[in-house]
């Protein structure tokens, strides 16, 4: 499933190498939800942890994500996972797209002994 929201980029992790093979960088985004403000946590990774660097903390921005859950060890996680970030850069590129649609947050490095994440890319209706 994807989905998109909009919002201020309230901070900026680094990027972290949690293994060898797989990195991964965390941002939050800051929203308005009537009354209340909402910090959401978000996730890059592999080669779209870059997609964060044109933008800085307190600029409008709208992330594309997809949202994943899976079990491991009786516990149960969530990510929302980005895969697009659109907002005006200083550069006067609107757009930080990656073409790489493949999701490597799940990978068998990463799973343990949980199934293995489905593959969306073939959902794409173009």
């Amino acid at each position: 499933m994807a989905f998109e929201i909009e919002g201020k980029l309230y901070k900026k992790f680094d990027t972290e190498q949690k293994t060898e093979k797989f990195k991964a960088r965390e941002f939050v985004l800051l929203t308005e939800d009537g009354p209340y403000q909402q910090y959401i946590k978000f996730q890059l990774t592999q080669d779209r942890c870059s997609l964060l660097d044109p933008f800085e903390e307190n600029q409008q921005i709208k992330v594309h994500f997809d949202l994943r859950g899976r079990e491991w060890n009786e516990k149960f996680f969530t990510n929302l996972n980005a895969w697009r970030i659109e907002g005006d850069t200083d550069s006067g590129d609107l757009n930080q797209v990656t073409d790489d649609f493949e999701d490597p947050t799940f990978s068998e490095e990463n799973q343990g002994d949980g199934p293995q994440a489905e593959d969306f890319s073939k959902d794409v209706p173009f």
